[in-house]
């Protein structure tokens, strides 16, 4: 799927698709959702206070992070924000802050999902 909201198979597979890759997957998908909204609340802040540099890093990182996890529409949205952060078109960033945290909540609800899923007895 090319506009994917969450997806480890590839990771999955990469690892051995055995019970270990699914162990080692799970902990990176819990690892990497245990943030929740806390980055998106501190960007937010830093938008608000003009230190967009700062909110940038932040979306960068959560990029780095999330797009691990398959989320190629997260990918998008954040590379979007980021560059409107670099060139400094604050008109643009409120709406593509708010599709990136859509995005990033559904990401949390597939992923929340998966590990029930994948490890049920968790």
């Amino acid at each position: 799927m090319s506009d994917a909201i969450f997806s480890v198979d590839t990771l999955l597979k990469y690892m051995g698709n055995d019970d270990k890759a699914l162990s080692i997957v799970s902990k990176i998908v819990r690892d990497a959702c245990a943030p929740r909204m806390t980055p998106f609340e501190t960007a937010g802040a830093l938008l608000r206070e003009g230190r967009l540099p700062e909110a940038g890093k932040i979306f960068h990182s959560l990029r780095g992070s999330i797009g691990a996890l398959g989320a190629k529409r997260l990918v998008a949205a954040s590379l979007k924000l980021e560059q409107a952060i670099a060139e400094r078109q604050t008109e643009l960033i409120p709406s593509l802050f708010a599709a990136l945290e859509s995005e990033y909540q559904l990401v949390l609800h597939e992923a929340d999902d998966w590990l029930r899923r994948a490890t049920p007895a968790a």
